[in-house]
């Protein structure tokens, strides 16, 4: 679940991001197509560049060759094991609703087509998130969206987001996920693209606020998954039930969750 352009965003990548006001600095080789490149290394995190389709490359060169701003989240530690982490990040309209079901939060989530899923944070940002390449530990996303608030002018623009996930164990011996994110934002309006040093820090922590309760949100829902799988699958069920394959799903994942006398606390982990 990817907050703010991306839903926790999952939440971690369960979240939204909306725009990353810190510097990231790039040193790495390229991924070309025929007129396009891409760099393999963002944030000293590399990814499978060379494996987008080239139709993509230039759609994502476009916004990381002239971002607005840029920057890096994480590494950040879930406590779900790795089938259940990726198959909820495949089903953020699920995530959303669970989320919502259980008064963790106010996201909302719908499909709009292959890999592809509109959502919205209940705070001020939606948008349309494209899942662009996949394998096991990388993930590469393009969203467009906008963002409504008291403090900052209306926004709209689109982004890049890379992940990085690598399965752990937590303190108590539990699987848990790392997640690495590194964006890249590009503002549609070029005034506030060119007020942008001005912009940041309102910006930059406005994007904190929003990965922290991310994060935070889905490790609360990884919370009741392993202590109270009951009320998990009664929220799931209650009338108006969700579709009978998030159930069967639910179901599944819920009998097979190890369970702990505590879940893993939401954190950054130090390099």
């Amino acid at each position: 679940m990817i907050s703010g352009w991306l839903c926790s965003r999952r939440t971690g990548a369960l979240t939204l991001i909306v725009v990353i006001g810190l510097s990231t600095t790039i040193h790495s080789s390229q991924a070309r197509s025929e007129t396009c490149s891409l760099p393999s290394q963002h944030a000293g995190v590399t990814f499978p560049v060379e494996r987008v389709e080239a139709h993509w490359t230039c759609r994502l060169q476009a916004i990381v060759g002239n971002y607005t701003t840029a920057g890096k989240v994480g590494p950040i530690r879930t406590g779900l094991p790795e089938s259940l982490y990726r198959n909820l990040l495949d089903r953020p309209p699920l995530a959303a609703a669970l989320i919502n079901r259980l008064d963790l939060g106010l996201y909302k989530s719908e499909a709009r087509g292959p890999d592809r899923f509109w959502s919205h944070d209940g705070e001020g940002t939606e948008g349309i998130v494209q899942l662009v390449y996949q394998d096991r530990t990388s993930r590469i996303y393009y969203l467009e969206g906008s963002h409504d608030s008291r403090l900052l002018p209306h926004m709209t623009g689109k982004a890049v987001v890379f992940l990085r996930m690598n399965s752990v164990k937590d303190a108590n011996g539990m699987e848990a996920m790392d997640s690495t994110m590194v964006s890249y934002t590009k503002l549609d309006n070029r005034i506030l693209s060119g007020l942008v040093s001005l912009l940041r820090p309102l910006i930059g922590g406005t994007v904190t606020r929003k990965l922290g309760k991310g994060v935070e949100t889905v490790n609360r829902l990884s919370h009741l998954m392993r202590q109270h799988p009951d009320r998990v699958l009664f929220e799931a069920m209650d009338p108006p039930a969700l579709p009978d394959d998030d159930v069967a799903f639910l179901k599944h994942a819920l009998e097979n969750l190890p369970h702990s006398s505590s879940a893993t606390p939401s954190r950054t982990i130090s390099p």
